[in-house]
C-alpha cells in the first residue's frame, strides 16, 4: 500500500502547466511561412493605428487648451485622457493581435521577449522594423490630416521637459518600461494562468493598465516614451533638432528597462538559473 502511494505521488506533484520550449536563436524556417509575414504585417498595422490615435489625441488636447487660438485652458481631455488613449489603444490592439503576432507593438517588449527566448532573433528584428515603419506611417497620417495643428503643437514628439536633467528622464524611461514589460511577462505566464485558473485574467487588460499608469507618472517628465517606435515615428515626421537630441533616451531607457524586466521575471521569479543548476547537478 505504501509503495503504491509512493509511486503515485509524482502524478500529483507534476506541473499543471506547460512551458513552451525556448525559441531558437535563428530560425530560417520562419522565413518560409506565411504566418510569419502575417504577424509582421499585424505588428505594422497595429503600431500605425496606435500612433495615429494617440498622437491625434495629444495634438487635439493641446489645441483645445491653447488660449492664444481660442482654446480653453480647462478644456480638452487632460493628462488623464491622454493616458487613457495610450492605455486603451494598447488594450484594444493587444487583444486584436495577440493571437497573430503576440501583440508586441513595442520594440522594447519585443527585446524583452527575445532575451527570454520567447521569439527568435529574425522575428525580433522584423517586428522592430515593422513597428518603426508603422509608427512613421501612423504619425505621417496625422500630419497629412492636420498639418497646421501638427506643426504648431510639436507633433506629439517625445522630448525631455524643461527642469529635468538627462538622468531623471533616462530613469523615468527605464522604470516605466520595466513596469510595462514586467506586466507583459506576468500576464502571459503559463504558470500563473494554471495556478489562478479560477480567476480569469484577460492579458491585454493589465498590459493596457500598465501603460495607462506609467503615462500618468511620466508625461510631465518625458511625455512618456516607453516605446522606441512611438518616439522614433514622431521624431522622423516632426524632424526638429531638440527631438533628435533627446531621441537616444527613448531607445536606451526602454531597452534597459525591458532587459531588467526579462532578467527579473525569468531568473528571479521563475528561478531559471536555479532550475538550470539543478538540472546540471542531476545529470552529473
Amino acid at each position: 500500500m505504501t509503495k503504491d502511494v509512493e509511486h503515485a505521488a509524482p502524478e500529483f506533484s507534476a506541473k499543471d502547466y506547460h512551458d513552451p520550449p525556448p525559441a531558437p536563436l535563428v530560425d530560417f524556417d520562419e522565413l518560409t511561412k506565411w504566418s510569419f509575414y502575417r504577424a509582421v504585417v499585424a505588428e505594422f498595422i497595429a503600431t500605425l493605428l496606435f500612433l495615429y490615435v494617440t498622437v491625434l489625441t495629444v495634438i487635439g488636447y493641446k489645441h483645445q487648451t491653447d488660449t492664444l487660438h481660442g482654446g480653453n485652458q480647462c478644456g480638452g481631455v487632460g493628462i488623464l485622457g491622454i493616458a487613457w488613449a495610450f492605455g486603451g489603444m494598447i488594450f484594444i490592439l493587444v487583444y486584436c493581435t495577440a493571437g497573430i503576432s503576440g501583440g508586441h507593438i513595442n520594440p522594447a517588449v519585443t527585446l524583452g521577449l527575445f532575451l527570454a527566448r520567447k521569439v527568435s532573433l529574425i522575428r525580433a528584428v522584423m517586428y522592430m522594423v515593422a513597428q518603426s515603419l508603422g509608427a512613421i506611417c501612423g504619425v505621417g497620417l496625422v500630419k497629412a490630416f492636420q498639418k497646421s495643428y501638427y506643426n504648431r503643437y510639436g507633433g506629439g514628439a517625445n522630448v525631455l521637459a524643461e527642469g529635468y536633467n538627462t538622468g531623471v528622464g533616462l530613469g523615468a524611461e527605464i522604470i516605466g518600461t520595466f513596469v510595462l514589460v514586467y506586466t507583459v511577462f506576468s500576464a502571459t505566464d503559463p504558470k500563473r494562468s494554471a495556478r489562478d485558473s479560477h480567476v480569469p485574467v484577460l492579458a491585454p487588460l493589465p498590459i493596457g493598465f500598465a501603460v495607462f499608469m506609467v503615462h500618468l507618472a511620466t508625461i510631465p517628465i518625458t511625455g512618456t516614451g516607453i516605446n522606441p517606435a512611438r518616439s522614433f515615428g514622431a521624431a522622423v515626421i516632426y524632424n526638429q533638432e531638440k527631438v533628435w537630441d533627446d531621441q537616444w533616451i527613448f531607445w536606451v531607457g526602454p531597452f534597459i528597462g525591458a532587459a531588467i524586466a526579462a532578467f527579473y521575471h525569468q531568473f528571479i521569479l521563475r528561478a531559471a538559473a536555479i532550475k538550470a543548476l539543478g538540472s546540471f547537478r542531476s545529470n552529473a
